[in-house]
């Protein structure tokens, strides 16, 4: 059980106490080093559990860089820069269940939580785990409860309580991110958990 103390130790708000309690017990996060993986990885990805919401305020080049598909050409990455709801709606249409770049759901599904729940068909998937109405709802995951519960949901489908077991940071770290990127920092936010969880 998460406690104000351990909290404390590990540079989490109070907030968290009762959504990361809720999250373990229901998707049976149990030993120290599962809990620990987990609010690591969660640590890293969102910015200390500050960050509940993607960033999308990106220039021309990193657009031109990040999604050369969509925006094949330097002319076509100007006219999105700095517009996050233009740039979700465009690099998020006509994919994981969202609609076109018309509807909206880019935007209106872009990443929110402790792990980014992206996308139409995870919020609704996540919604039914949860038992709340996500795509009616999709700012809910930018709330501790259901940034705790959603990443939850996320460690249970990917069945990530047996890599943490392994104590396996690697394939815990590709199978959130795809790949290893802030691999030494997730590993020390674990390790940091872990001492603070097992003392």
């Amino acid at each position: 059980m998460m406690d104000a103390l351990k909290l404390q130790q590990l540079g989490i708000g109070l907030e968290w106490m009762n959504p990361l309690n809720e999250t373990f017990a229901k998707f049976g996060i149990a030993t120290v080093d599962q809990q620990a993986a987990f609010i690591g990885q969660c640590s890293h990805e969102c910015n200390h559990f500050k960050t509940l919401e993607e960033n999308l305020n990106y220039k021309a080049e990193t657009l031109h860089k990040l999604w050369l598909q969509r925006f094949p050409t330097m002319e076509i990455a100007n006219a999105y820069a700095h517009q996050p709801q233009r740039i979700a709606n465009k690099v998020y249409a006509s994919r994981m269940g969202n609609r076109d770049e018309a509807s909206g759901d880019g935007y209106r599904f872009r990443g929110r939580g402790a792990i980014q729940l992206t996308g139409h068909d995870s919020y609704w998937h996540c919604g039914q785990a949860v038992g709340a109405d996500l795509v009616a709802n999709p700012d809910l995951v930018s709330t501790p409860k259901y940034a705790a519960l959603s990443a939850g949901w996320f460690w249970s489908t990917h069945n990530l309580n047996a890599a943490a077991a392994a104590e396996d940071w690697v394939k815990v770290t590709k199978i959130i991110n795809g790949g290893t990127f802030g691999l030494d920092e997730r590993i020390a936010l674990t390790k940091h958990a872990i001492a603070v969880l097992g003392a």
